[in-house]
């Protein structure tokens, strides 16, 4: 499978630095396009995330929490960013236990994918978390969440209703779908 077509390929000619905040930055590169002319592409540059698909007896592992992007709360699987240089194992491990209190014994990367590569360059790893123990939640200071465990029937309908509505959750719900399928109706994930 070839990633890259070079009849498509966009050349940056310049960028500029518009904002630099504490998770984002955001540019607007001048690229040549294809045919010669030129083009203006606004980039939103994100140091990447992880987010963790925990079950524990037969339920989903989701973290009720304030959104002021969308002005209210969304139910979530367990993730973050990733700081600077960490590794995205260690982080989905990391979230998991400050976002949970949930510690676990093993962690497989499931998939990683680009939330919007529109505009923005942040790609998440979503890790599949199994042998949970139980511990003690330690959120950042500015971050105010509550733990809720739901099946797999209260995961769709939260889905339906729309309290879960971010991409990373609804992708981690149709994942634990189809391993539920391929253990035969089993309740772990």
């Amino acid at each position: 499978m070839t990633l890259s077509n070079d009849k498509l390929k966009e050349t940056t000619v310049s960028t500029e630095h518009v904002f630099t905040g504490k998770v984002i930055s955001l540019q607007i590169d001048t690229v040549q396009l294809p045919d010669g002319s030129q083009g203006k592409r606004e980039i939103v540059k994100h140091p990447g995330a992880v987010a963790v698909l925990a079950v524990r007896n037969g339920r989903l592992l989701l973290v009720d929490q304030y959104r002021q992007a969308l002005g209210r709360c969304e139910l979530e699987i367990p993730a973050g960013k990733l700081e600077q240089g960490e590794d995205p194992l260690e982080a989905a491990r990391r979230e998991l236990e400050e976002e949970t209190g949930y510690r676990c014994s093993k962690l497989s990367l499931l998939h990683s994918f680009y939330t919007s590569p529109g505009f923005a360059d942040e790609i998440i790893h979503l890790y599949l978390a199994e042998n949970l123990a139980e511990g003690e939640a330690s959120p950042d200071e500015d971050e105010f969440l509550e733990i809720i465990e739901a099946t797999f029937d209260e995961t769709q309908q939260y889905i339906a209703e729309g309290r879960i509505s971010d991409a990373k959750t609804i992708l981690a719900a149709y994942i634990w779908q189809q391993r539920l399928s391929v253990h035969s109706g089993s309740q772990g994930a």
